[in-house]
């Protein structure tokens, strides 16, 4: 190994450990969603279906701003709804969910907010920020 190549690896793993890194998302399981809010934390539903090119878009953009703001992802618990499994469950009928594409957020026994078909980042990141609020309100 040259000096070079030493020095630019030593200095990558200096630099890596310190950029965030993304924690995937939550597969839903009946009951998780009821466990994490009964459990007080705030949590962020995606509805998708991995065919859908909404979900992706909107997909595209939630990694964005997650990126942009590290403060999601530690206070906000995301959960990914696999549309063709659980579109008809009960969780999906008692939220009223009207289709994929739809992104949920919830607190408690409370909906804070949700973005239906939108995968504009001004829609997504008022919806994001709403959730962010209501986990770090007292």
């Amino acid at each position: 190994m040259n000096r070079r190549t030493l020095i630019l690896s030593g200095a990558a793993t200096l630099v890596l450990p310190a950029l965030p890194a993304l924690a995937a998302p939550l597969e839903y399981t009946p009951g998780l969603t009821k466990e994490r809010l009964d459990a007080g934390e705030t949590v962020f539903l995606d509805f998708k279906a991995d065919w859908c090119g909404t979900c992706r878009a909107q997909e595209r953009v939630l990694t964005e701003l997650k990126k942009q703001n590290g403060a999601y992802e530690q206070n906000i618990t995301f959960i990914n709804v696999d549309w063709d499994t659980y579109g008809k469950s009960v969780m999906a009928d008692r939220l009223k969910i009207p289709r994929r594409s739809t992104l949920v957020a919830l607190k408690g026994n409370k909906e804070i907010g949700r973005v239906i078909a939108d995968t504009s980042e001004r829609g997504i990141k008022k919806l994001m920020d709403a959730a962010l609020a209501a986990a770090t309100s007292a």
